[in-house]
């Protein structure tokens, strides 16, 4: 199947197959935050080098799905060394502006330095931080970004992170999630991966999960995605929009990751140092 093919996106358990349930066969991520950081930490002077080449053809059709344009706002979640950074910060233009969010130091030093090498660095803030608590107030972003950092978090953190891209997106709004798939049929590759995966936590990271299928679950609508292939494996990178109205009412109870009101009472997180803060310390 080629990359550009667009491919059913389930979202409520009709297409794919059928099973409707997000979660279902996604394999445990054991790895703390801490060991997390600290590896990527390590890693982030070559990541660009070994990493970077297999990630990049999936992330570039997540970009073009993504559609950014001149004068947006746009988060990017696990921002790396900051690859995407650079072609958003070209798209969005000098009255746009980016925001990077990464749980390494590292990573988030690496993309300062490509940002600055490319002569964008006045287009982009970058934060270090957890997608789990985006430190952002309500209604920021026109779009946000995920490429291979949705798959990173464990299954009962998924709902948690869109949740918060929920509330800092705009009514409206348009997000786009890459990772390893899981979609049906699951072949060898990807049940060998698995394994892996679960034998060597810290260096097999990313594990396939069903990403559209979380994105209908937490209440974006519109899904659309494509496939890529990737080693023997297969990616997606799936479009969905924020609804304009919440369509929750108090007696809903809370929503799937526990987000917040993103009324226009609703008050902004802490917001961390940025990096450039941090650096002149």
């Amino acid at each position: 199947m080629d990359e550009r093919e667009e491919i059913p996106v389930m979202v409520d358990g009709t297409q794919g197959d059928g099973s409707g349930d997000w979660a279902q066969g996604l394999r445990p991520v054991t790895r703390s935050r801490v060991e997390a950081r600290n590896g990527y930490d390590r890693a982030s002077r070559w990541y660009r080098f070994l990493e970077e080449p297999f990630e990049r053809r999936a992330q570039a059709v997540g970009l073009d799905l993504l559609h950014a344009q001149p004068g947006e706002r746009i988060l990017e979640l696990g921002c790396g060394t900051g690859d995407a950074l650079v072609a958003l910060a070209r798209a969005v233009g000098g009255t746009g502006h980016l925001t990077g969010l990464d749980l390494s130091p590292g990573m988030l030093g690496e993309a300062s330095a490509r940002l600055r090498r490319a002569g964008l660095a006045e287009r982009a803030e970058l934060l270090a931080g957890d997608a789990c608590s985006i430190p952002s107030a309500d209604a920021s972003f026109d779009a946000v970004l995920m490429a291979f950092t949705l798959d990173l978090f464990d299954t009962p953190e998924i709902p948690r992170v869109l949740a918060e891209c929920q509330r800092v997106l705009r009514p409206g709004g348009r997000i786009v999630v890459v990772s390893l798939s899981r979609a049906a049929p699951v072949g060898w590759p990807t049940r060998l991966y698995e394994r892996l995966h679960d034998r060597f936590p810290a260096t097999l990271d990313c594990r396939p999960i069903h990403p559209g299928l979380a994105l209908g679950a937490a209440g974006f609508e519109q899904a659309r995605g494509r496939t890529v292939p990737l080693w023997g494996l297969r990616a997606e990178a799936v479009v969905a929009v924020r609804p304009s109205m919440d369509r929750r009412t108090p007696d809903d109870g809370p929503d799937l990751g526990g987000g917040r009101s993103t009324g226009p009472g609703a008050q902004p997180r802490a917001r961390p140092r940025a990096l450039s803060e941090e650096a002149s310390q």
